[in-house]
């Protein structure tokens, strides 16, 4: 299979803009990756405010729980009320890991679901993998499509690999590299280590490490604009702040709560 390579006015806001502001923190974690050492145990629940200009547009979580003695990572995105008004967001990400460990930690994706309400629009699909065989198999559950695709040996789905990454031993001006199956294909994901950086937060105040995913394909991965990740700059890697570019302004995501 080809491997390709990503490289990656007033209070009136378009739809598109909405969908950005509500989408962004549960679409973003879908970005990231490396090799690993992974500090990451788990469970833990994080909690993020998605604001744009200013007005809080939506609120997203990323959590592990305990899946019959099993890890799954969950994400979800929701907007806010008064958005909900004219355009609902409702989504929902999943991954359930293999039993085994043997590439980190976090250990290889078995199955990834993603379930998008944004609103008419409805998405659910699915990717299977079969990692001893090195294929997937994606579906299509409303258009009822099934295609099985050759992958490599240590291949993640685009919500594990955050967590992979959270392990890294990050050198600023050093870029890191991991292969991610996303919207029929396989993707040779570069993350940019850009600097330290002190940020202060309604939790208090954090060092962190600043990265610039670099990633483009179709559907979630389709961004015109920038994205970066402030990671705490400890073993934990909790990402505190996320910002992403548009046209006009940027997003801005922000931790507010959780347990980790």
């Amino acid at each position: 299979m080809k491997r390709t390579k990503g490289v990656p006015r007033g209070l009136r806001i378009s739809k598109d803009r909405l969908k950005s502001s509500c989408l962004f923190l549960c679409l973003v974690f879908l970005l990231v990756f490396s090799r690993s050492s992974s500090a990451f145990t788990g469970p833990e629940k994080l909690v993020f405010d998605l604001t744009w200009a200013g007005i809080k547009a939506g609120t997203s979580t990323l959590e592990t729980v305990n899946d019959k003695g099993r890890t799954k990572i969950i994400s979800t995105a929701r907007s806010a009320k008064w958005v909900s008004l004219f355009y609902t967001v409702d989504d929902r990400v999943e991954s359930l890991l293999r039993d085994e460990q043997t590439v980190s930690l976090i250990g290889l994706p078995e199955n990834y679901r993603i379930k998008l309400r944004e609103g008419r629009h409805r998405r659910d699909k699915e990717l299977i993998f079969d990692h001893a065989n090195s294929r997937v198999t994606f579906i299509d559950h409303i258009s009822n499509e099934r295609k099985i695709f050759k992958i490599d040996g240590t291949t993640f789905d685009p919500l594990t690999s955050f967590y992979y990454v959270r392990g890294l031993k990050l050198e600023v001006g050093k870029s890191v590299y991991v292969d991610v199956f996303d919207s029929k294909k396989l993707w040779n994901v570069e993350v940019q280590v850009l600097r330290r950086e002190k940020v202060k937060t309604k939790l208090g105040e954090f060092d962190t490490v600043v990265i610039k995913p670099l990633m483009k394909s179709e559907g979630i991965f389709n961004r015109k604009g920038d994205v970066y990740i402030w990671l705490t700059d400890d073993k934990k890697r909790v990402p505190v702040k996320l910002v992403s570019k548009l046209a006009v302004g940027s997003i801005t995501a922000n931790l507010t709560g959780g347990t980790f």
